[in-house]
Protein backbone atom coordinates (compact mmCIF):
# COMPACT_ATOMS: atom_id res chain seq x y z
CA UNK A 1 0.00 0.00 0.00
CA UNK A 2 0.80 3.21 -0.59
CA UNK A 3 2.17 5.90 2.02
CA UNK A 4 0.20 8.29 4.14
CA UNK A 5 -0.60 11.32 2.06
CA UNK A 6 -2.21 15.08 3.33
CA UNK A 7 -6.01 13.80 1.80
CA UNK A 8 -7.83 16.59 1.18
CA UNK A 9 -10.94 15.31 -0.44
CA UNK A 10 -12.85 12.21 -1.39
CA UNK A 11 -14.60 11.10 -4.87
CA UNK A 12 -16.82 8.52 -4.29
CA UNK A 13 -18.69 6.48 -6.70
CA UNK A 14 -22.60 6.07 -6.79
CA UNK A 15 -24.19 2.82 -8.30
CA UNK A 16 -22.54 -0.08 -7.13
CA UNK A 17 -20.47 1.90 -4.38
CA UNK A 18 -23.08 2.84 -2.19
CA UNK A 19 -26.48 1.58 -3.72
CA UNK A 20 -27.73 -0.98 -6.51
CA UNK A 21 -30.86 0.19 -7.66
CA UNK A 22 -33.21 1.14 -4.82
CA UNK A 23 -30.70 -0.83 -2.01
CA UNK A 24 -28.35 1.09 -0.26
CA UNK A 25 -25.30 -1.00 0.74
CA UNK A 26 -25.78 -1.82 4.59
CA UNK A 27 -24.30 0.54 6.11
CA UNK A 28 -23.48 2.88 4.01
CA UNK A 29 -25.49 5.84 5.41
CA UNK A 30 -23.86 5.56 8.29
CA UNK A 31 -20.10 5.40 7.14
CA UNK A 32 -20.68 8.72 5.33
CA UNK A 33 -22.10 10.52 8.09
CA UNK A 34 -18.93 9.92 9.59
CA UNK A 35 -16.92 10.86 6.58
CA UNK A 36 -19.26 13.91 7.10
CA UNK A 37 -17.54 15.24 10.38
CA UNK A 38 -13.79 14.80 9.44
CA UNK A 39 -12.41 18.10 7.61
CA UNK A 40 -12.07 16.57 3.85
CA UNK A 41 -14.07 17.22 0.87
CA UNK A 42 -16.61 14.89 -0.32
CA UNK A 43 -17.96 14.49 -3.55
CA UNK A 44 -19.89 12.04 -5.98
CA UNK A 45 -18.45 10.58 -9.37
CA UNK A 46 -20.97 8.98 -11.61
CA UNK A 47 -20.75 7.31 -14.85
CA UNK A 48 -24.80 6.91 -14.15
CA UNK A 49 -26.59 7.47 -17.79
CA UNK A 50 -29.99 6.16 -17.11
CA UNK A 51 -31.15 8.80 -15.31
CA UNK A 52 -30.94 12.73 -14.79
CA UNK A 53 -28.61 13.80 -11.73
CA UNK A 54 -32.42 15.05 -10.51
CA UNK A 55 -33.70 11.50 -10.32
CA UNK A 56 -30.73 10.04 -8.99
CA UNK A 57 -30.29 12.64 -6.33
CA UNK A 58 -34.08 11.67 -5.51
CA UNK A 59 -33.24 8.37 -5.25
CA UNK A 60 -30.37 8.70 -3.12
CA UNK A 61 -32.20 10.75 -0.74
CA UNK A 62 -35.03 8.37 -0.55
CA UNK A 63 -32.58 5.96 0.66
CA UNK A 64 -31.70 8.57 3.73
CA UNK A 65 -28.15 9.28 2.27
CA UNK A 66 -26.98 12.84 3.26
CA UNK A 67 -26.38 14.50 -0.59
CA UNK A 68 -26.63 17.52 -2.17
CA UNK A 69 -27.24 18.27 -5.67
CA UNK A 70 -23.99 19.90 -6.15
CA UNK A 71 -21.59 17.53 -4.76
CA UNK A 72 -22.81 15.29 -7.64
CA UNK A 73 -20.56 15.31 -10.56
CA UNK A 74 -21.65 12.73 -13.53
CA UNK A 75 -20.54 11.79 -17.11
CA UNK A 76 -24.02 13.29 -18.68
CA UNK A 77 -22.73 17.03 -16.91
CA UNK A 78 -18.79 16.07 -18.42
CA UNK A 79 -21.02 15.03 -21.59
CA UNK A 80 -22.50 18.27 -22.25
CA UNK A 81 -19.61 20.71 -21.44
CA UNK A 82 -17.97 19.43 -24.55
CA UNK A 83 -20.82 19.12 -26.31
CA UNK A 84 -21.55 22.82 -25.84
CA UNK A 85 -17.70 23.62 -26.14
CA UNK A 86 -17.86 21.68 -29.61
CA UNK A 87 -21.23 23.34 -30.48
CA UNK A 88 -22.07 19.95 -31.74
CA UNK A 89 -25.84 18.91 -32.35
CA UNK A 90 -25.95 15.86 -30.76
CA UNK A 91 -28.39 12.45 -31.95
CA UNK A 92 -28.70 11.43 -28.56
CA UNK A 93 -28.80 7.75 -27.70
CA UNK A 94 -29.27 7.98 -23.81
CA UNK A 95 -32.08 6.89 -21.67
CA UNK A 96 -35.25 8.93 -21.55
CA UNK A 97 -34.74 9.38 -18.21
CA UNK A 98 -31.36 10.89 -19.08
CA UNK A 99 -32.73 13.24 -21.19
CA UNK A 100 -33.52 16.04 -18.82
CA UNK A 101 -29.83 17.09 -18.06
CA UNK A 102 -29.67 18.16 -22.25
CA UNK A 103 -32.49 20.41 -22.31
CA UNK A 104 -32.16 23.05 -24.38
CA UNK A 105 -29.77 21.79 -26.77
CA UNK A 106 -30.06 22.03 -30.05
CA UNK A 107 -30.65 18.17 -31.56
CA UNK A 108 -31.97 19.45 -34.81
CA UNK A 109 -30.17 17.58 -38.09
CA UNK A 110 -27.89 16.00 -35.57
CA UNK A 111 -24.09 16.20 -36.54
CA UNK A 112 -22.56 14.15 -33.51
CA UNK A 113 -23.36 10.89 -32.15
CA UNK A 114 -23.58 10.68 -27.88
CA UNK A 115 -23.97 6.90 -26.44
CA UNK A 116 -24.22 6.82 -23.20
CA UNK A 117 -26.81 3.97 -21.73
CA UNK A 118 -29.69 3.22 -23.58
CA UNK A 119 -31.01 -0.65 -23.25
CA UNK A 120 -34.36 0.70 -24.87
CA UNK A 121 -32.62 2.29 -27.94
CA UNK A 122 -30.06 -0.36 -28.81
CA UNK A 123 -31.90 -1.77 -31.54
CA UNK A 124 -30.51 -2.52 -35.42
CA UNK A 125 -32.38 0.74 -36.23
CA UNK A 126 -30.96 3.25 -33.88
CA UNK A 127 -27.33 1.79 -33.95
CA UNK A 128 -27.31 1.80 -37.69
CA UNK A 129 -28.99 5.68 -37.84
CA UNK A 130 -25.37 6.81 -35.91
CA UNK A 131 -23.65 4.02 -37.84
CA UNK A 132 -24.50 6.06 -40.98
CA UNK A 133 -23.47 9.38 -39.45
CA UNK A 134 -20.35 8.42 -38.27
CA UNK A 135 -19.29 7.28 -41.90
CA UNK A 136 -20.62 10.69 -42.82
CA UNK A 137 -17.85 12.20 -40.43
CA UNK A 138 -19.86 12.65 -37.34
CA UNK A 139 -17.53 12.06 -33.84
CA UNK A 140 -18.60 9.42 -31.91
CA UNK A 141 -18.91 10.75 -27.91
CA UNK A 142 -19.33 8.31 -25.24
CA UNK A 143 -20.56 9.21 -22.45
CA UNK A 144 -18.64 6.37 -20.97
CA UNK A 145 -17.60 2.84 -21.95
CA UNK A 146 -18.25 0.26 -19.35
CA UNK A 147 -18.52 -3.00 -20.38
CA UNK A 148 -21.09 -4.02 -17.83
CA UNK A 149 -22.88 -2.95 -14.07
CA UNK A 150 -25.04 -4.46 -11.42
CA UNK A 151 -29.03 -4.59 -11.26
CA UNK A 152 -30.72 -5.97 -8.88
CA UNK A 153 -31.20 -9.31 -11.01
CA UNK A 154 -27.35 -9.56 -11.97
CA UNK A 155 -24.71 -8.41 -13.89
CA UNK A 156 -26.00 -6.18 -16.95
CA UNK A 157 -24.36 -5.45 -20.33
CA UNK A 158 -23.10 -1.30 -20.40
CA UNK A 159 -22.70 1.13 -23.12
CA UNK A 160 -19.36 -0.28 -23.78
CA UNK A 161 -19.72 -3.06 -25.99
CA UNK A 162 -22.07 -1.54 -28.54
CA UNK A 163 -19.87 0.89 -28.55
CA UNK A 164 -17.00 -0.77 -29.26
CA UNK A 165 -19.44 -1.91 -31.94
CA UNK A 166 -19.86 1.38 -33.85
CA UNK A 167 -15.76 2.02 -33.80
CA UNK A 168 -14.97 -1.59 -35.13
CA UNK A 169 -17.37 -0.61 -37.89
CA UNK A 170 -16.89 2.63 -38.68
CA UNK A 171 -12.87 2.49 -38.26
CA UNK A 172 -13.14 5.01 -35.74
CA UNK A 173 -12.08 5.95 -32.10
CA UNK A 174 -14.89 7.07 -29.71
CA UNK A 175 -14.11 10.37 -27.28
CA UNK A 176 -15.12 9.37 -24.10
CA UNK A 177 -15.35 11.34 -21.23
CA UNK A 178 -16.69 9.72 -18.07
CA UNK A 179 -14.70 7.44 -16.08
CA UNK A 180 -11.63 6.31 -16.58
CA UNK A 181 -10.78 9.38 -18.36
CA UNK A 182 -8.17 11.39 -16.46
CA UNK A 183 -9.62 14.71 -17.73
CA UNK A 184 -13.45 13.77 -15.86
CA UNK A 185 -11.57 13.29 -12.75
CA UNK A 186 -9.34 16.47 -12.83
CA UNK A 187 -12.97 18.36 -13.68
CA UNK A 188 -14.45 16.11 -10.47
CA UNK A 189 -11.56 18.20 -8.26
CA UNK A 190 -11.58 21.46 -9.89
CA UNK A 191 -13.99 23.02 -7.42
CA UNK A 192 -12.30 21.26 -4.47
CA UNK A 193 -9.31 22.90 -3.89
CA UNK A 194 -7.21 19.86 -4.36
CA UNK A 195 -4.59 18.54 -6.38
CA UNK A 196 -5.01 14.30 -7.67
CA UNK A 197 -2.31 13.43 -4.93
CA UNK A 198 -4.15 15.06 -2.11
CA UNK A 199 -7.57 12.97 -3.30
CA UNK A 200 -8.57 9.35 -3.20
CA UNK A 201 -11.44 7.34 -4.76
CA UNK A 202 -13.87 4.90 -3.47
CA UNK A 203 -15.71 2.35 -6.17
CA UNK A 204 -16.79 -1.01 -7.59
CA UNK A 205 -15.16 -0.94 -10.76
CA UNK A 206 -11.43 -1.59 -10.95
CA UNK A 207 -10.84 -0.36 -14.12
CA UNK A 208 -12.95 2.96 -14.70
CA UNK A 209 -13.01 3.88 -10.64
CA UNK A 210 -9.78 3.06 -9.24
CA UNK A 211 -7.54 2.40 -12.53
CA UNK A 212 -8.82 5.58 -13.89
CA UNK A 213 -8.44 7.75 -10.39
CA UNK A 214 -5.01 6.38 -10.46
CA UNK A 215 -3.83 6.91 -13.46
CA UNK A 216 -5.02 10.71 -12.59
CA UNK A 217 -2.88 11.09 -10.19
CA UNK A 218 -5.02 9.94 -6.65
CA UNK A 219 -5.07 7.04 -4.65
CA UNK A 220 -7.52 4.13 -5.39
CA UNK A 221 -10.04 1.98 -2.97
CA UNK A 222 -11.62 -1.01 -4.48
CA UNK A 223 -14.79 -2.14 -2.84
CA UNK A 224 -16.12 -5.58 -3.50
CA UNK A 225 -19.82 -4.79 -4.16
CA UNK A 226 -21.80 -3.81 -6.69
CA UNK A 227 -20.11 -5.09 -10.19
CA UNK A 228 -17.02 -6.38 -7.93
CA UNK A 229 -15.71 -9.84 -9.44
CA UNK A 230 -13.75 -12.05 -7.72
CA UNK A 231 -9.65 -11.15 -8.95
CA UNK A 232 -10.61 -7.85 -10.10
CA UNK A 233 -8.04 -6.02 -8.09
CA UNK A 234 -5.15 -8.08 -10.21
CA UNK A 235 -6.64 -6.49 -13.74
CA UNK A 236 -4.86 -3.39 -12.94
CA UNK A 237 -1.37 -2.10 -12.51
CA UNK A 238 -0.64 -0.59 -10.37
CA UNK A 239 -3.03 -2.35 -8.23
CA UNK A 240 -5.73 -0.33 -5.82
CA UNK A 241 -4.17 1.32 -2.59
CA UNK A 242 -5.95 -0.82 -0.83
CA UNK A 243 -9.02 -3.67 -1.49
CA UNK A 244 -12.13 -3.37 1.03
CA UNK A 245 -15.16 -5.36 1.53
CA UNK A 246 -17.91 -2.58 1.64
CA UNK A 247 -18.02 1.56 1.75
CA UNK A 248 -18.27 0.91 5.24
CA UNK A 249 -14.89 -0.78 5.72
CA UNK A 250 -13.27 1.86 3.05
CA UNK A 251 -14.50 4.43 5.19
CA UNK A 252 -12.79 2.68 8.53
CA UNK A 253 -9.91 2.21 6.45
CA UNK A 254 -9.46 6.11 5.64
CA UNK A 255 -10.13 7.09 8.94
CA UNK A 256 -7.62 4.96 10.56
CA UNK A 257 -5.10 5.17 8.11
CA UNK A 258 -5.08 8.94 5.92
CA UNK A 259 -6.86 11.20 8.10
Amino acid sequence: MAGRRALKAILIDLSGTLHIEDTAVPGAQEALNRLRQESVAVKFVTNTTKESKRNLLERLQKLNFDIQEKEIFTSLTAARDLIEQKKHRPLLLVDDGALEDFTGMDTTEPNAVVIGLAPDHFNYRTLNKAFKMILDGAPLIAIHKARYYKRKDGLALGPGPFITGLEYATDCQATVVGKPEKTFFTQALADLGCSPNEAIMIGDDARDDVGGAQNAGMLGILVRTGKYREGDEDKINPPPHVTCDSFPAAVEHILKNLL
